[in-house]
């Protein structure tokens, strides 16, 4: 609420020089500085002047506006005007010097607010002190209107000096800014030769770029035909070695003395093993070319733990090493590419038999919720942490190592474990051992998997009626249809969670099915159409692929978990 300072009226033009008085101490008593002073007796002059010439008498009141935003309020009041028909324009001038301006009518007059914010963090005057500056205004004299005309002429002499102080900054700043636009466009035109130069060397080094990855692609291609053709070229005469051998060991054969079958028998033993060499050497550049499709089949675990350490026994012995294969927590069946599975185990045992001086190998396998693992670990001599990833690169060895080999054992088991869905993980304590890991997906049976709606798409009954036999204790519902424009009405009618689809079918097939099907539903496909030598890009919407030769159980179970894998994944 604003509480009243003084009170004074304008009554002749002496007046107006008195209230303009008046408003510069009124101002500086209630803690506006110089500048602030000099607009509110400003503006007081202005509104005076123009009240006055419309009435003989101005009432003026000054109030301190005590509230949350303090400041300094002026009333004058009109009463009565002269010639009511006369606007009072006194608001545009002093609405440039002060905070707020206000006009009203009171029907037999005007009234004019004006009003002054103090300074942010000034508190205002308030109980004795604020009596005691009410006394101190209302003891206020006039001056004579010379002295107070010398004041203003002051003021302005002041504000012009202060102007023309300003000029000049601005006029000094004008010539610095000049001066840096000068610099900053040198600078631009030196930036922009320097990225021209660039943009010309990076155009160069993308060119060069371009040519050395030309070159290594075709050094690459000539890498893989060369491995290629020399694999093909030393199949035959190694199997024709170890076709030999066999000939020359068969008991129908003539009798041989122990110490030359122990001799023909080293050379086949040497012959296999450098038939196993080539088959890697294929088998990585097939890897390179992207070639290597494994063909899941239901592997015994067990059993394939027991056929790789019987098979490597005899080079254990050799070596005074002991062979343990532990199957004690594997799990029975494992669905995956045996083959590919059991050179991986074969390569990781015959490593860890050949970089071992004494002790064991051990090889074990385990499930865990996320993976089947197959685990080989050595007593031998460990390998150091830098070169612990770089054993993974082709014919690369530890420096230092005496035990034969070519160091494409470890990359070629890696790649075969990557081709499997897995990865081969290393890790080794120098002077204690080497333990390496093969992680692969692991085995969910149909009845783990809630497969809620599945919808047979397959215009041969045989085929629809061993699917439906396969999934229907997993399956919430199992429904089936002959040909894709019937397959497509039911999924749009009924979305399913699954959908087993075939190819080849009269009309609209599988590709078109595959097309009009809804990205989110998961799709196998059970065929016998050669899927991996097709061109077709509407086959890359398939989520698994399985053949027909091959359903059974667990090899449908594998596609299925597959399928629901990815098909989340690019959802995701």
């Amino acid at each position: 609420m604003a509480e009243d300072l003084l009170r004074m009226e304008i009554m002749d033009e002496q007046g107006v020089f008195t209230v303009r008085q008046v408003g510069r101490r009124v101002a500086a008593a209630v803690g506006l500085d110089h500048q602030d002073q000099v607009r509110v007796a400003t503006a007081l002059s202005e509104a005076g002047r123009e009240l006055y010439a419309c009435s003989a008498r101005v009432s003026v009141r000054f109030l301190l506006d005590r509230g949350p935003r303090p400041g300094l309020e002026i009333e004058l009041d009109l009463v009565p005007r002269k010639d009511p028909r006369r606007p009072v324009e006194c608001q545009a001038a002093a609405a440039r010097l002060m905070t707020r301006v206000e006009q009203e009518d009171t029907g037999d007059g005007v009234r004019v607010r004006l009003r002054k914010d103090l300074p942010a963090g000034t508190a205002p005057v308030g109980g004795p002190e604020l009596d005691g500056l009410r006394v101190r205004l209302r003891r206020l004299r006039p001056v004579p209107m010379l002295e107070e005309l010398r004041t203003q002429n002051a003021e302005l002499v002041a504000a012009l000096e202060d102007l023309q102080r300003q000029q000049q900054e601005l006029r000094t700043l004008n010539t610095e800014l000049e001066e840096t636009n000068h610099g900053v466009m040198a600078l631009y035109n030196e930036i922009s030769e320097e990225l021209e130069e660039t943009n010309s060397g990076v155009v160069a080094l993308h060119a060069e770029l371009e040519e050395k990855s030309g070159r290594l692609r075709e050094a690459g291609e000539m890498k893989n035909r060369f491995w290629a053709g020399i694999s093909h070229e030393l199949r035959t005469p190694v199997n024709g070695v170890i076709g030999l051998t066999r000939l020359l060991l068969d008991p129908a054969a003539d009798p041989l003395t122990e110490e030359q079958r122990h001799q023909i028998a080293l050379v086949g033993d040497t012959g296999g093993t450098l038939l196993s060499l080539v088959n890697e050497l294929l088998d990585m550049a097939r890897a390179e070319q992207g070639r290597l499709e494994p063909r899941p089949v239901p592997v015994d675990v067990p059993a394939l733990l027991a056929d790789v350490s019987e098979l490597l026994s005899p080079m254990a012995a050799e070596a005074g090493l002991g062979l343990a294969a532990d199957a004690s927590a594997a799990p029975p069946v494992l669905v995956t590419d045996k083959e590919m599975l059991s050179r991986i185990l074969r390569n990781l045992v015959g490593n860890g038999l050949k970089f071992t001086a004494e002790g064991e190998v051990r090889l074990s396998a385990r499930a865990t919720a996320e993976h089947t693992e197959f685990v080989v670990a050595d007593t031998g001599a460990g390998i150091p942490p830098a070169d612990r990833e770089r054993v993974f690169e082709e014919f690369y060895r530890v420096p230092g190592s005496t035990a034969r080999g070519t160091g494409l054992g470890l990359p070629y088991a890696r790649r075969l474990a990557r081709a499997l869905g897995g990865d081969l993980f290393l890790d080794s304590v120098v002077g204690e051992g080497t333990t390496v890991t093969l992680r692969l997906p692991p085995y969910r049976t149909l009845a783990e998997l809630d497969l809620g709606h599945v919808l047979i798409v397959d215009d041969d009954d045989s085929a629809r009626r061993l699917l439906r036999g396969l999934v229907a204790q997993a399956a919430g519902r199992v429904s089936e249809a002959t040909d894709g424009r019937s397959a497509l009405a039911a999924a749009a009618a009924d979305p399913p969670g699954l959908v087993l689809l075939d190819l080849r079918m009269p009309g609209t097939d599988g590709l078109d099915v595959l097309t009009g099907l809804p990205p989110r539903i998961p799709v196998v496909l059970v065929t016998s159409a050669d899927v991996a030598a097709a061109d077709d890009p509407r086959l890359a919407r398939a989520d698994a692929v399985l053949a027909k030769d091959r359903i059974g159980a667990e090899t449908l179970a594998d596609a299925v978990r597959a399928a629901l894998t990815r098909n989340a994944g690019r959802r995701a």
